[in-house]
């Protein structure tokens, strides 16, 4: 049997996590339509994170997600501009992408795995 592994599933959770948070806010079940997309950002960048673990990929799209939901937040609720939003965004995706050059971080988590020989089959 092989492990269901998730290889770069930043973007269809974002789908799945926006999808959902549409349709709850169509079922009236969300408060307010700007809640949507702040859940939806954050709660995707939560996600992306647990799922995929720590790789090159999800340490630059989960904080990022998180960071556009709390920047979101800040701009529905305490009037934040886009010439300040923006910058903070472009500013924290390059200080990611650095991190994720670091040696230590894996491409995948297929990398993480401890089996020398590379085999990914879990034996019963």
């Amino acid at each position: 049997m092989r492990m269901f592994i998730l290889k770069d599933a930043a973007f269809p959770i974002v789908l799945i996590v926006l999808g959902v948070s549409w349709l709850l806010k169509s079922l009236d079940w969300m408060p307010d339509a700007h809640w949507l997309w702040i859940l939806g950002l954050a709660g995707s960048g939560v996600a992306v994170l647990v799922l995929d673990g720590i790789t090159k990929s999800s340490v630059v799209a989960g904080p990022l997600l998180i960071l556009a939901g709390g920047l979101y937040f800040a701009h529905q609720y305490y009037h934040l501009g886009w010439r300040f939003i923006l910058p903070v965004m472009l500013v924290a995706a390059g200080c990611l992408m650095l991190v994720a050059r670091s040696p230590s971080i894996p491409e995948s988590r297929l990398r993480r795995s401890n089996n020398p020989s590379g085999d990914n089959d879990v034996h019963g």
